[in-house]
């Protein structure tokens, strides 16, 4: 069953997911802002016995014609994957942005992350460009150095033409990301 944060679910059972090595991480600050302003966005998948199965965070942004949801996190815990839980994750937050009147969904995915590239394309999305050095690598010996992102769109029923998928430059730089 998917259940929403809003019944108090936040913080129970979350290590187990968030130990996952594909799941980025994020101070609880971060996640208690994201439950504070978008509640709507929030959404935990829950088994019958109440273990955390997956989560999805997100939030609407923009003006105008980028009017749009934003998909900050989605992580299934390993022993759940393969079982739609992904999906119906990314279905109810597409809902959420249709009823708030989005044009598009975005994402970001690390360009070395194939699987998630490949779900996300089976769902719908497209790369719509990439951003230089997204992820930070650390500065630790033997970190990983930074990474790049794909910015990833879906375009809902507000965009009939997809022009939210149209991008005017295909690569960008970090700080170009919010310069518009």
């Amino acid at each position: 069953a998917v259940v929403s944060t809003q019944s108090g679910h936040y913080g129970r059972g979350f290590n187990r997911v968030n130990f996952d090595p594909l799941t980025e991480n994020y101070g609880t600050s971060f996640y208690l802002q994201y439950l504070v302003n978008w509640p709507e966005y929030c959404t935990v998948a829950e088994s019958p016995s109440g273990q955390i199965m997956g989560y999805i965070l997100g939030k609407s942004e923009g003006q105008a014609e980028e009017w749009h949801g934003h998909v900050t996190t989605l992580t299934v815990s390993p022993q759940f994957r393969r079982l739609g839980i992904a999906h119906t994750l990314m279905d109810q937050l597409e809902k959420i942005s249709e009823n708030q009147k989005c044009y598009f969904v975005d994402l970001f995915v690390r360009v070395s992350n194939d699987v998630a590239k490949g779900m996300y394309k089976n769902f719908g999305y497209s790369v719509y460009r990439q951003i230089v050095e997204y992820y930070a690598g650390g500065n630790a010996p033997h970190s990983p150095p930074d990474e790049d992102a794909y910015d990833m769109r879906k375009a809902l029923s507000r965009d009939p033409e997809g022009k939210s998928l149209i991008a005017k430059k295909k690569v960008i730089k970090t700080n170009e990301l919010f310069s518009n």
